[in-house]
């Protein structure tokens, strides 16, 4: 029972890392508070299920479609929503302010629109739903699958992120965004890409997502909300914290609701929290305010 419950804890805390890393970019480089993160994703799952089920291509191929349409569409709000928030902006906390009213409105017209297509009810597909042996435990073929695919994802953008001059150009804005136009980044360029990587993420998370769970055009809301605690956790801009704090969370989850009781579940997600916030302010991996 251990070994399950800490495999299933690994697959479902890669998830909610993978689902993460869009954010921490989005939060951490385009100082974009987007509340409308989790419909992207169900968005995606949506897509991915309607081509699984009418076109008959599978969720992997299916990434092909979902990841550029994610970022396009990320590009698209950034260029029409954000971009004027971010020009009238006097500060940092005005942005997140504004960002925050303005992609909650956004987060109702995105549901909405999936409510019209899709319905209000529960919604999946069978896709490699057979069980198979990892080291003497049984686990099904998907959820393996799913958690193959964060960690190749996350490890892609890691390096994306520390192995390339554009990467280094991302980290600076994060970092240092007053400073970096000193060195030659379009801080502006950088934050709408940024931006636009968050929402090719989202989509692939989405899709990685409709694997294995069950979902609905309302479920977004627990996704963004699971995504920001993990981004906090690890540390607002910090891919390797993000990682980390959303395996911790999915392996603790998994652990409550296995030895002691599934409802306790959401209520260790908030202990966690809390507990890694009173003890490192900034996040697991997050620089301390000095």
């Amino acid at each position: 029972m251990f070994a399950t419950a800490l495999l299933s804890g690994l697959v479902l805390g890669g998830t909610y890392a993978l689902v993460a890393m869009g954010l921490t970019l989005q939060y951490g480089i385009a100082r974009i508070m987007n509340l409308a993160y989790g419909e992207i994703i169900i968005a995606a799952a949506f897509l991915a299920y309607s081509l699984f089920n009418f076109w008959g291509l599978n969720p992997v191929l299916g990434l092909l479609v979902a990841a550029p349409a994610g970022f396009a569409l990320g590009y698209l709000i950034y260029a029409v929503m954000m971009r004027p928030l971010v020009a009238r902006a006097k500060d940092k906390a005005s942005l997140e302010i504004d960002s925050i009213l303005a992609t909650f409105g956004l987060l109702f017209v995105i549901q909405g629109v999936l409510l019209v297509a899709f319905g209000a009810n529960f919604t999946s597909y069978s896709y490699l739903n057979i069980a198979v042996d990892v080291f003497g435990t049984t686990i099904a073929a998907n959820r393996l699958l799913a958690f193959v695919l964060a960690t190749v994802f996350a490890g892609a953008l890691y390096l994306v992120l520390t192995r390339t001059l554009w990467g280094t150009a991302l980290r600076a804005v994060s970092v240092a965004p007053g400073s970096a136009p000193l060195v030659g980044i379009d801080v502006d360029r950088a934050a709408r890409l940024a931006f636009a990587l968050g929402g090719a993420l989202a989509a692939v998370g989405g899709v990685v997502i409709s694997m294995y769970q069950t979902f609905t055009a309302t479920s977004g809301v627990v996704f963004t909300m699971k995504a920001l605690i993990v981004v906090i956790m690890g540390g607002v801009g910090n891919v390797p914290g993000a990682l980390s704090a959303g395996l911790i969370l999915g392996v603790v989850e998994t652990f409550v609701a296995t030895y002691l009781d599934p409802g306790l579940t959401l209520a260790s997600t908030y202990a966690i929290f809390l507990v890694v916030l009173l003890w490192r302010p900034a996040g697991l991996f997050g620089r301390a305010a000095r």
